[in-house]
C-alpha cells in the first residue's frame, strides 16, 4: 500500500524526501551534543591522582593526591612525613583563542551551531539530487507545453512512471492529439470546400455569361441546381464544423422513436421500409437528437437513391441493448478497403465523383451524427449485390 502511494503520489516523495533530511539532521546533531556533553563532563570531572615528593637526593619524603577542580586548576594535599601537610593549587591554564590543546575532534572551532549548520549543509546537499530528480519531470512538461503553445501540435511529452506527472503528461498528450486532429480536420474541410465551391460557382459564372439578355428555361434550371448544390454544401460544411467541435450544442436530446422517423423518410423517396418480426415498438426508441438522426437517415437513402440504382431497403430491427437501422441498395457495392474511406470527409469512391449531385460529406456526417450518439455505422456487403450501410444506437 505505501509502495503504491509511493510511485503514485509525487506529494509523498518529496514529504519523504524532507523528512529523511530532517530525521538526518536531527540524529546528527543529537550525536554531537551528547559526544560533546560526555567529553566535557570527562574532561572537568574532578579524578585524583597520586602525588609523590622527592627530596634532592630523589628519595621520598612525602605523598599525597591531586584533584583538579573545576574553574580553578589543580590542587595537591601532600603529607611530608614529619606529620605536615601541605596544600598547594595551580590556577587554571588559559584557553588558546583557537580552543587550544584538548579540544574534542567533533567541535568547531567556531562553536555547536556552525558544527549543525554544516551538518544542514551536508543534508541539504544530499537531498537535492533526489527532489532534482522528481522536479525535472516537471520541467519537461513545462517545455513540452510551451513548444506546443507555440505552434508545434505534433509535440508530445514522456510518460514516465505513475504519479501525478505521469498522469498529467498523459492527458496532456491526449488533448494535444485530439487537437491537432481537429486543427488537421478543419484545414482539411477548408482545403475541400474551397475546392468543392469552385465548380459549382464556375458553372454559375459560365451560365449567366452565355444565357445573355433572354436565359433559356435550361440555363434558368441549371443555374437553380448549381445554387441548390452550393446551398447544400454550405449547409454540410457548417453541420460538419459543429459536429467536430464536441462541446457544441445540437439540440435538446430527447426520446426519439425510429420507426415514425425511418417511415417518413421512406415516404420522401419511395423506399420500402421493413421492421423485423417481433421487435417491441419499446425497442426501437433512443434518446437522441430527432433533426439530427432525420439528417443521418435522409443521407443514407440520398446516398442509396444516387448510387444504388432503386430497389432501396430501410431495416429496423433490436440487437440487445442497441436499435439497428440498416439502409441498403442494389448498386455497385463498395470495394472491402474502401468501407473506412467512405466516411471521410469529401472522399468519394473512383468515378463518381462526376455524378449528379453529392459533395462527399454525406457519410462523413452520418459517421459524426452516429457517434455523436454514442453509436457507431459500418459498410457491409448486400446479399444478392450492392450494399447495406449498418447504424447501430444504444437505447
Amino acid at each position: 500500500m505505501f509502495l503504491k502511494l509511493y510511485r503514485k503520489h509525487l506529494y509523498v516523495r518529496i514529504w519523504l524526501a524532507v523528512v529523511a533530511g530532517v530525521f538526518i539532521l536531527t540524529l546528527t546533531a543529537n550525536w554531537i551534543v551528547r559526544e560533546a556533553a560526555e567529553y566535557e563532563r570527562e574532561r572537568l570531572a574532578p579524578v585524583p591522582r597520586n602525588v609523590v615528593v622527592l627530596d634532592d637526593k630523589n628519595k621520598v619524603v612525602g605523598g599525597g593526591t591531586a584533584t583538579r577542580v573545576p574553574g580553578q586548576g589543580l590542587e595537591f594535599d601532600v603529607d611530608l612525613g614529619d606529620g605536615r601537610n601541605v596544600t598547594l593549587r595551580v590556577g587554571p591554564r588559559p584557553q588558546s583563542p583557537g580552543g587550544g590543546p584538548g579540544m574534542a575532534p567533533w567541535r568547531s572551532p567556531f562553536g555547536l551551531g556552525w558544527m549543525v549548520a554544516l551538518i544542514g549543509v551536508a543534508v541539504a546537499l544530499g537531498v537535492y539530487p533526489i527532489v532534482r530528480r522528481l522536479t525535472k519531470r516537471l520541467e519537461e512538461l513545462q517545455r513540452g507545453v510551451q513548444r506546443w503553445g507555440e505552434g508545434d501540435l505534433s509535440m508530445r511529452v514522456a510518460q514516465d512512471g505513475q504519479d501525478e506527472v505521469a498522469d498529467l503528461s498523459k492527458r496532456f498528450n491526449s488533448a494535444a492529439a485530439r487537437i491537432e486532429e481537429l486543427v488537421r480536420s478543419h484545414k482539411s474541410l477548408l482545403a475541400n470546400a474551397s475546392h468543392e465551391l469552385r465548380s459549382p460557382l464556375t458553372r454559375i459564372r459560365m451560365g449567366l455569361e452565355l444565357m445573355g439578355e433572354r436565359p433559356s428555361q435550361a440555363a434558368r434550371e441549371e443555374i437553380s441546381r448549381n445554387i441548390a448544390e452550393l446551398d447544400q454544401l454550405i449547409d454540410e460544411i457548417l453541420l460538419a464544423s459543429r459536429l467536430d467541435a464536441k462541446e457544441a450544442d445540437m439540440g435538446t436530446v430527447e426520446t426519439v422513436d425510429l420507426t415514425g422517423l425511418a417511415a417518413e423518410e421512406c415516404a420522401r423517396v419511395d423506399a420500402e421500409l421493413d421492421v423485423t418480426e417481433g421487435t417491441r415498438s419499446e425497442a426501437l426508441t433512443v434518446r437522441g437528437v430527432p433533426r439530427l438522426l432525420r439528417r443521418a437517415i435522409r443521407n443514407l437513402l440520398e446516398n442509396a437513391r444516387r448510387y444504388g440504382a432503386g430497389d432501396t431497403t430501410v431495416e429496423l430491427a433490436s440487437r440487445g441493448n442497441a436499435a439497428e437501422i440498416r439502409v441498403s441498395d442494389r448498386g455497385p457495392g463498395v470495394p472491402a478497403a474502401l468501407r473506412e474511406r467512405i466516411f471521410e470527409p469529401f472522399y468519394r469512391l473512383p468515378g463518381a465523383s462526376e455524378r449528379n449531385g453529392g459533395v462527399g460529406l454525406g457519410l462523413a456526417l452520418v459517421k459524426s451524427i452516429t457517434e455523436r450518439h454514442g453509436g457507431s455505422v459500418r459498410c457491409e456487403d448486400r446479399p444478392g449485390g450492392g450494399a447495406s450501410f449498418v447504424i447501430t444506437l444504444p437505447h
